[in-house]
């Protein structure tokens, strides 16, 4: 099942190891890492997608070495373990049409921290590259050695409880992927946006009304969120950006969450007005949060005049305070989403990535917080 999603075999002795002892610890610094999951802590194709990224755009900070290609291109490399200093193990899956011959490779993070070549061919197919790594241990580009290790195996203590990982199903397609993809490159605002991110059918808003948020708060808001937040509901986008619900009654609607957001914010900026420079709500101006990031950042409003002109502003978690965005509401989010758009605060995709692999919107109910 595992092979058949990955388009090719595995080798033999990296299939004996996976099926008699499952994810392994070996000499206390090399994680051999096993088709499986573990609730909150690994899944096996999640950890391949993120690790062939990490190393191609972290290879490019080692210039001029260009990355590899990666599975699922053709020939292209394949993780199947790292070292405890963030070394990434792969097998070169293009020398040979017999995995059995696949060299190791690794990827050297501290060789890029120094400017050097990351990449080094070991030459040597997995048992054989273990068995040197645990003798006499094999040079780093980085400098330095990987091994000799202690000749030791145990479970991986994170993945004491991991089972069988199995291929997931294929997500169901609301729109059919060629309008998606035309979505990329073409149209504008709402329509092309729902094209791209299809919302769900029965959006979350809460109980209430937009006139009854309206009065409480004590201004309307912009009429492209109103479209927006009808058509998607509260929800988060691309596993990073969460809009509050708005309409919801109780206690824990919009209202209270603005309160709690801008109270935190007049606290900061009395203690630290250089990083924190923002009026706030209801001030002249002042910033009116409306989502927030996994990371702490807050996406919100000046509002300055007319709701429907109010401008976009991050205010970053990690970073000092910048710009307005250029963009209104719908059109950040869609350009974002087109990996066109990154802003402080808002993470960008690389120049070889998928847009279609990151961008999903998870829609909320009732029993979310937010």
């Amino acid at each position: 099942m595992v092979e058949s999603w990955l388009g090719f075999s595995l080798p033999e002795d990296y299939k004996w190891l996976a099926s008699t002892y499952g994810p392994l610890d070996i000499g206390e610094f090399i994680w051999l890492h096993t088709p499986c999951t573990q609730e909150g802590s690994f899944e096996y194709a999640t950890w391949l997608r993120d690790t062939h990224r990490h190393c191609r755009i972290s290879s490019r900070d080692a210039p001029p070495y260009e990355p590899p290609a990666f599975h699922p291109a053709p020939g292209g490399l394949l993780a199947w373990g790292m070292t405890r200093s963030v070394g990434y193990l792969f097998w070169n899956t293009a020398v040979s049409e017999d995995p059995n011959r696949w060299p190791v490779v690794i990827f050297d993070q501290d060789a890029v921290h120094q400017g050097v070549e990351p990449w080094r061919s070991f030459d040597m197919p997995l048992l054989d590259t273990l068995v040197a790594v645990v003798e006499s241990g094999i040079a780093l580009p980085g400098g330095g050695r990987l091994g000799p290790l202690p000749a030791t195996v145990r479970r991986t203590a994170f993945l004491t409880d991991a089972g069988p990982w199995r291929p997931p199903a294929p997500r169901p397609e609301v729109v059919p992927e060629a309008q998606r993809r035309a979505a990329l490159a073409q149209g504008s605002g709402l329509p092309a946006l729902s094209l791209l991110v299809p919302p769900p059918e029965a959006p979350y808003l809460g109980g209430g009304t937009w006139e009854e948020l309206f009065e409480e708060l004590g201004t309307r808001l912009a009429a492209e969120y109103v479209a927006l937040m009808n058509r998607y509901g509260s929800g988060c986008w691309s596993q990073w950006l969460r809009f509050m619900t708005p309409l919801r009654t109780g206690g824990r609607g919009f209202v209270h969450h603005v309160s709690e957001s801008l109270d935190g914010y007049r606290s900061l900026r009395a203690n630290f007005p250089q990083y924190h420079p923002l009026p706030v709500w209801p001030e002249p101006g002042g910033f009116l949060p409306f989502a927030s990031s996994i990371d702490g950042d807050e996406l919100g409003w000046l509002t300055d005049g007319n709701p429907d002109e109010w401008p976009l502003i991050v205010n970053p978690r990690h970073a000092d305070q910048g710009p307005p965005l250029p963009h209104n509401l719908t059109d950040t989010l869609l350009e974002w989403s087109r990996g066109r758009f990154s802003a402080e605060g808002f993470p960008g995709l690389d120049k070889l990535d998928d847009p279609l692999e990151f961008i999903d919107f998870e829609p909320w109910d009732d029993e979310a917080y937010w």
